[in-house]
């Protein structure tokens, strides 16, 4: 499966990297809204991780961006946040996104998200 992972933070790129290729996963990376919306289209993920908190572009507006193009309306957005708040989980359904995962995650959470929606994409 592919998997595109947008985050600020040289760290949480890398750890995903790792959990994700170590379940056998494709992995792209992007560290900002404009690095992903210019790597979105080449990369073509079957699944999008998305920080909010981010510089120039937060995540509630990299996803609701992504949305709006017809090629990945169907593609599942799950948030990462470091906060675990109602209102953070709220606003990011509103533009789009199936989940939320509070950060630092684990490799199992991690894992557990791409099975989760990987399944719904008809992928394993």
């Amino acid at each position: 499966m592919k998997v595109l992972v947008i985050d600020d933070s040289n760290t949480i790129r890398r750890s995903a990297e790792i959990f994700l290729k170590q379940g056998g996963h494709e992995v792209t990376l992007a560290e900002d809204g404009f690095d992903a919306l210019s790597k979105v289209g080449d990369s073509l993920p079957d699944l999008i991780f998305c920080d909010i908190l981010m510089p120039r572009l937060d995540g509630y507006q990299t996803c609701a961006i992504i949305k709006r193009n017809e090629k990945f309306a169907a593609t599942p957005v799950v948030m990462l946040s470091s906060k675990d708040g109602v209102f953070d989980k709220a606003r990011g359904r509103m533009v789009g996104s199936q989940d939320y995962l509070t950060k630092p995650f684990t490799k199992d959470q991690l894992l557990h998200a791409v099975k989760q929606y990987g399944a719904s994409q008809g992928e394993a």
